[in-house]
């Protein structure tokens, strides 16, 4: 079924004097229209208003958009086997860029099947690849090593930061401008989350245009999600801080923090808003604070 979402204005009036206005506004509808008393009770509930006299709806129009608003789910009660997995990693491909100015993968045999033909018996063969990469290619996990000299590295990560998270899905595709600002998740109950941006950037993967002008997260933000608990951040950018110049603010105060950080995430969009459980867990390498991780989420 296609999301719906419906776009109006309102007029509030408050029966003690005064009154409040909205213009284009828009907000998550089950079904393909809701009435005007339904829609004036939603306002005066998500907004706490008291004394209300009369609320006037304006300019209502009904749109197809994904919806942004958390349904409550839950997962109390399901088993693995009934779960849904939903992969949310770009594929790792020889010669692939992740970052202009990182070399590009090279995947390639250690000892071939036909090699292996010197140390089996006959009938019996295999295979050992060989990867040479560094470890920002594709969709990566960064650890506070990665940012600061003393941080902990892989091996230091504790896979309740990393494995098993409840999560959010933080719809800021489709806003006016590149910078996300601690207002996109103000409304959100992030405490212990897997708080994972969608910004819709991942359908420029493989272009040009992925490197040039992705969206990205304001400091205010960082600090926000910081100090509302967040277990780990993700993004589906090319880079979660604003790289046009030297500084990197976010990756300073979430990795400050030790909140993970995952970037190059995709198919955020196959996400509930919440409702699922996200994993991101890369090998346990000492000394290395990045490397690919096999992102994905359990419905």
């Amino acid at each position: 079924m296609t999301d719906r979402r419906v776009t109006f204005d309102f007029e509030v009036d408050f029966s003690n004097g005064g009154g409040i206005q909205g213009q284009d506004f828009r907000l998550d509808i089950e079904g393909e229209d809701i009435s005007d008393d339904l829609l004036a009770e939603h306002i005066i509930r998500d907004m706490n208003l008291l004394m209300v006299g009369e609320v006037r709806i304006l300019n209502k129009e009904i749109i197809e958009e994904r919806h942004k608003r958390a349904k409550h789910a839950t997962d109390r009660g399901v088993t693995v086997e009934d779960a849904t997995l939903i992969d949310l990693s770009h594929t790792i491909v020889e010669g692939m860029i992740t970052y202009k100015g990182l070399p590009a993968p090279l995947i390639c045999d250690h000892i071939s099947f036909l090699d292996s033909h010197d140390h089996y018996d006959e009938g019996t063969e295999f295979q050992i690849g060989k990867i040479e990469m560094v470890a920002n290619t594709g969709t990566y996990i960064d650890t506070p090593a990665h940012r600061y000299r003393d941080g902990h590295d892989l091996e230091g990560l504790k896979l309740e930061r990393i494995s098993n998270l409840p999560g959010l899905v933080v719809r800021a595709s489709g806003t006016e401008g590149r910078a996300i600002d601690w207002q996109t998740f103000a409304a959100c109950d992030l405490a212990g989350r897997a708080v994972l941006v969608e910004t819709g950037w991942d359908k420029h993967w493989g272009t040009d245009q992925y490197f040039e002008g992705h969206p990205f997260l304001t400091e205010a933000a960082a600090n926000y999600l910081r100090d509302q608990g967040v277990h780990l951040v993700g993004i589906d950018s090319l880079n979660i801080d604003d790289i046009s110049g030297g500084t990197r603010p976010v990756h300073s105060v979430l990795l400050g923090a030790e909140i993970p950080i995952v970037e190059h995430m995709t198919n955020l969009s196959a996400l509930p808003v919440e409702g699922f459980r996200f994993f991101a867990a890369p090998p346990k390498v000492r000394g290395m604070g990045t490397f690919p991780v096999r992102a994905h989420a359990r419905l």
